[in-house]
C-alpha cells in the first residue's frame, strides 16, 4: 500500500474511531477490513494506540493550535472544517505520534519487518487465530510466539507447552512449528503437539504431518502419533487409541479402553491436583467412560465404583489404591 493510501486510510480510520464518519465512510472502512487479514491487523493495533492515547490525553501538556496547524500541514484538508471534533481528536493523535508516545507494535506494522507476537494462556486453555487464518487453542501454562504477517516459504510458530493446531491448508507455504528440538510440518490438517521437559509428543486428528528431529523424520496420518524424547530408544510411529489428547478443548474425558495410568496424567494437568497410583498392578486397569464436564469429585468415584478401588485424599495427595 501506498504511503499517500496510507494516510487516507488513517484519516478515515480517525474518524470511525472518533464515530463521526459518516455511513459511505464507515462502509469502506469496514469494506478495507475485509479485504485482508493485514488490515485487520493493522486497525487493532491502530485502535489499541487510539485508546491509549485517548487515556494519556488528559495528562500530556499538549499546545491545541499547535497540534491543529501540525495535522493540517500534513492532510492538506479544507480549513473550513478545522473546528470539527474529529479532526482536533486526530490533531491531538498525530502530536502523540510525533512524541514518541505510541507503542511500537504500530510502528513496526508499517515497516518491512514483520513484529514478534506471543500469546501466554497462563492458567487458564485459550484460542487464538494466527495471521493465516489458522485457529491455534493453547492449554493451560503454554505459549506460542508467531509474526504479525507470514512472508517468505514457511509459516513458522513457536511452541513452549501443549496446543491444539487447525492450519489453513497452503501447499505452496508449508505450517510449521518449533517445538523443544523438533520441527512438525504441516501443509493443512488438525494436530495436536504437547512438550514437556524431556518429551515431545505429536497427534494427527487429520490430514498428514511430518516431524523431524535431527537426522529421523516420521510421516504421520490421522489418528497415529509420535513421541521424541530426550534421550532413549528411537521414536516409533502408534496408533492413537484415544482421544484424551484434546481434553482442553472438547471438555470431555473420552476413554476407549484406555489404561488407569492415562487418564490419571489427564486428570493432574486439567485439575492441577496430584493424584497418585500406589500399586503397579492397577495402572493397566482399563477405562470405557465418558466425563463431560464432570467434577473431579465424581470422575474420581466412578473410577473407585467401576474398577473397585479405594481413592483417599490427604492434604496435597489423592491415592488410588
Amino acid at each position: 500500500m501506498e504511503n499517500s493510501t496510507h494516510d487516507i486510510m488513517d484519516e478515515l480510520l480517525v474518524k470511525y474511531l472518533a464515530e463521526e464518519a459518516t455511513p459511505p465512510e464507515q462502509a469502506r472502512v469496514e469494506a478495507w477490513l475485509e479485504e485482508e487479514e493485514a488490515n485487520r491487523h493493522y486497525f487493532h493495533h491502530f485502535k489499541t494506540i487510539w485508546e491509549r492515547a485517548a487515556g494519556l490525553a488528559p495528562v500530556v501538556p499538549i499546545d491545541e493550535n499547535l497540534a491543529w496547524k501540525k495535522f493540517q500541514k500534513r492532510v492538506s484538508i479544507e480549513p473550513a472544517r478545522r473546528k470539527t471534533a474529529w479532526m482536533r481528536i486526530a490533531a491531538l493523535f498525530i502530536i502523540i505520534i510525533g512524541a514518541g508516545i505510541l507503542s511500537a507494535v504500530f510502528l513496526n506494522e508499517r515497516q518491512d519487518t514483520p513484529q514478534q507476537l506471543a500469546v501466554n494462556s497462563a492458567n487458564r486453555v485459550m484460542t487464538d487465530t494466527l495471521p493465516d487464518g489458522t485457529i491455534a487453542t493453547l492449554n493451560k501454562h503454554s505459549e506460542l510466539s508467531f509474526p504479525s504477517a507470514f512472508r517468505g516459504k514457511q509459516r513458522k510458530v513457536n511452541l513452549k507447552g501443549e496446543a491444539f493446531f487447525a492450519v489453513k491448508p497452503d501447499k505452496e507455504h508449508p505450517f510449521v512449528i518449533d517445538v523443544n528440538d523438533v520441527e512438525v510440518t504441516v501443509l493443512g490438517t488438525s494436530f495436536n503437539v504437547r512438550s514437556t521437559a524431556d518429551s515431545t509428543e505429536v497427534i494427527v486428528e487429520t490430514g498428514r504431518v511430518q516431524v523431524k528431529k535431527d537426522s529421523v523424520t516420521i510421516i504421520l496420518e490421522a489418528g497415529e502419533r509420535v513421541m521424541f524424547g530426550k534421550q532413549g530408544p528411537p521414536p516409533v510411529k502408534l496408533q492413537s487409541s484415544d482421544k484424551l489428547y484434546n481434553y482442553y478443548i472438547s471438555r470431555t474425558f473420552v476413554c476407549d479402553n484406555t489404561p488407569l495410568w492415562k487418564l490419571v496424567e489427564k486428570l493432574n494437568q486439567a485439575y492441577e491436583v496430584n493424584i497418585v497410583i500406589t500399586r503397579k498392578e492397577l495402572r493397566h486397569l482399563p477405562l470405557n467412560v465418558t466425563f463431560d464436564e464432570e467434577s473431579l469429585d465424581m470422575i474420581l468415584k466412578v473410577i473407585s465404583q467401576t474398577l473397585m478401588v479405594k481413592v483417599t485424599k490427604e492434604e496435597n495427595r489423592i491415592e488410588i489404591r
